[in-house]
């Protein structure tokens, strides 16, 4: 019985033995890669003067010796030659019918007696149910000779193996192709038969024959072409005169020989075979369905490292070959690595396919496991535990009679009169305590509510007084001796709204407005703004929760000089206001106001400044603050009490000036809104803060 969530894939070729192992991960479209094994046979199994079975069991055995199988789940896969499989569309009909339907099916299409074949069905995606009937119901029916299941397992019954799901090559390749190639299938209730997704061809070249799978994800047809790279090897040892190895081994390495074109000039026949083969199915399957339209060709198997094969399939299908070099859903870099497993890796995709069907996450489920094998060892299993239940039940029963028994004889009123009132009397005394108990803590509450709401009303009085300090002192300043005379060159924001609102977790806040957050600190990496706009997506941080207050600023600035380079809109007020917000020190007084501490933003409670959607700067006509109401000209220092939103003498007209100054100029101005979150730290619980960290 397994007892651990690992599944081995083992495929057995004509070319060699591949075996995969792989459990789930935490993503769903994902499986973990934790071991694989491929023995090559010293012979093709197919090869003239080869022993198939004993080349199969050393194999096993080989294998066995270097894995363990203890406790995992074993799939294993069977030849397309050697099965039926056949996809039936039933009429409308009542969904609990649908199995008396399928047996009858089943008898018209397995042209064999239903006792001699072992078969399953499964219902294919894309139809649908409604009131009890399924409409649109395409079956899928898998069979196999008895004999022939009963061979494929003898190698493993020999290895002691115990194998717990049996499936056709091409249906495990079917599995592999869904899982980790369609990943953008629309769900199946939106399935239209009528205009169907794109279909993939998988054409997976074996050793001596090759499966064709073509799928939309939905519906399935597979064919196995009587080719494979065994018939390169054999053209070659009738044309050249080689013998079977010294063919094999001048296949492998074509383009290395003293004559390349020898070499394939021997092969092209069977290149041409293999296209024709292939045409006539893909045509075959395009006119049996003829709303299906082909989008990839993907090529599998060891075969078709063979030079020249992919570019030749490419241009006689008219479809560009791909190649599977990585699998997308399969992880684990142990595996994934390894050199063996990379030179193979065309060669695992059944192995694969075997093993999401053993995790439960194939689309394809059936099983051609035979029912009797299933039913003994579901009785071996639950042997022990019979046996077991019997000689836990007769201890019972003999362990409550002599209880009884005693119970009887030592059951006696007068005996438990005396500990009775014992246990009543501490039964009272232990109520008493608790009703005490809980009146005093009643009354602590009530004093600490009392002496909470006195706290909280002397110093609630001073946050908002110094959250409006803090952010005076984070707007940016020029001195007032040396102010410039260019209001576009002063360094300042003209903030003229602030406003707060208070919410009950500002975590809802902070994801409206995460796509403008900008953090000062990864400037000093260097990345552009757009990179760190992109990283924010990946960025694990995400930000205050709990109730706040959020903070809105709104403004303009005219530091919009073109030669100001990027210091200017948007990135201006990054550079002064947000970045003082994100972490400057402020003086304020402590809580015994007799002295002052330099406090910082952060243990403020002030966090995330984030600049919302930044526009664009434009060009405004606005009062020139170096003029005066007469008309004179005022003096480099300009109008100094801007900082928290005045603006220059709006009243000011082109009339009241002399000739050579002008009223109004033209500026580049920037409006901006700013937020942050606020979640208020009161002087008591920053000094009681201090305390601790020095402790």
């Amino acid at each position: 019985m397994p007892t651990s969530n690992a599944v081995w894939g083992i495929d057995i070729g004509q070319c060699a033995l591949k075996a995969l192992r792989v459990s789930a991960h935490d993503q769903n479209d994902r499986i973990v890669a934790e071991a694989f094994d491929y023995i090559e046979y010293p012979k093709i199994l197919t090869q003239p003067d080869a022993d198939p079975d004993e080349l199969i069991d050393e194999a096993l055995k080989q294998f066995l010796s270097r894995n363990t199988l203890h406790g995992d789940r074993v799939a294993i896969s069977i030849s397309g030659q050697s099965g039926l499989a056949r996809f039936i569309k039933l009429p409308p009909v009542e969904a609990k019918k649908i199995p008396d339907i399928v047996r009858y099916e089943a008898k018209q299409q397995i042209p064999f007696d239903l006792n001699e074949v072992i078969w399953d069905y499964q219902r294919m995606g894309g139809g649908s149910e409604e009131e009890g009937f399924a409409l649109e119901t395409e079956i899928g029916l898998f069979a196999m000779k008895r004999d022939a299941v009963f061979r494929a397992l003898e190698p493993y019954q020999k290895a002691g193996i115990e194998v717990d799901f049996i499936q056709l090559t091409p249906l495990a390749l079917y599995n592999y192709v869904l899982f980790d190639q369609l990943t953008d299938l629309p769900p199946a209730e939106e399935y239209d038969p009528d205009d169907p997704p794109e279909s993939v061809v998988l054409i997976s070249l074996g050793t001596d024959a090759t499966d064709l799978v073509v799928t939309n994800g939905y519906r399935v047809w597979q064919r196995s072409v009587p080719i494979g790279g065994n018939h390169f090897t054999k053209a070659l040892t009738n044309e050249l005169k080689l013998t079977f190895a010294k063919a094999e081994h001048l296949k492998r390495n074509a383009t290395s020989a003293q004559d390349p074109k020898a070499v394939f000039q021997a092969m092209r026949p069977v290149f041409n075979d293999l296209m024709t083969e292939l045409q006539r199915s893909i045509g075959y399957f395009t006119s049996i369905d003829r709303s299906a339209k082909i989008g990839r060709v993907v090529a599998l198997g060891n075969a078709m490292k063979l030079p020249g094969l992919r570019r030749y399939l490419s241009q006689s299908l008219g479809y560009e070959i791909e190649q599977i070099d990585e699998f997308r859903g399969l992880s684990g870099s142990q595996v994934l690595t390894a050199p063996t497993f990379k030179d193979n890796s065309l060669s695992f995709a059944v192995c694969y396919g075997l093993a999401l069907q053993g995790l439960g996450k194939a689309s394809l489920r059936t099983n051609l496991l035979p029912r009797e094998i299933i039913h003994d060892r579901i009785i071996r299993q639950k042997k022990p535990w019979a046996v077991a239940a019997a000689a836990v039940l007769l201890l019972g029963c003999t362990l409550s009679f002599a209880t009884y028994s005693l119970a009887l004889n030592s059951v006696n009123e007068e005996k438990w009169r005396l500990s009775e009132n014992v246990a009543d009397t501490a039964a009272s005394e232990a109520s008493r305590y608790v009703s005490e108990t809980q009146a005093a803590v009643q009354k602590f509450q009530t004093i600490d509510g009392i002496g909470s709401n006195l706290v909280s009303n002397v110093e609630g009085r001073i946050l908002w007084l110094e959250l409006l300090k803090t952010v005076n002192d984070c707007l940016p300043h020029d001195a007032e001796d040396k102010q410039p005379e260019n209001v576009s060159e002063r360094n300042q924001l003209h903030v003229t709204n602030l406003e707060c609102q208070h919410v009950e977790d500002v975590s809802q806040w902070f994801a409206g407005v995460k796509k403008w957050y900008h953090d000062p600190e990864e400037d000093k990496s260097g990345r552009s703004e757009e990179n760190q706009v992109d990283q924010l997506g990946e960025d694990e941080d995400e930000g205050p929760t709990g109730p706040g207050w959020i903070v809105r600023l709104s403004g303009h600035h005219y530091h919009n000089l073109r030669t100001a380079g990027k210091n200017q809109g948007a990135q201006f007020v990054r550079n002064t206001l947000i970045k003082n917000l994100h972490n400057t020190k402020v003086v304020l007084p402590g809580s015994d106001r007799e002295r002052v501490a330099s406090v910082g933003t952060v243990e403020l409670g002030m966090s995330c400044p984030v600049l919302i959607d930044p526009q664009k700067v434009r060009q405004v006509d606005v009062i020139n603050p170096n003029v005066d109401v007469a008309g004179r000209r005022s003096g480099t220092g300009g109008t100094t009490g801007e900082a928290m939103g005045t603006t220059a003498r709006r009243h000011t007209t082109t009339a009241d000036t002399d000739g050579d100054s002008e009223a109004t100029v033209k500026l580049r101005q920037f409006d901006f809104v700013v937020h942050f979150c606020w979640q208020p730290v009161s002087p008591t619980q920053r000094e009681q803060a201090v305390r601790e960290s020095e402790e």
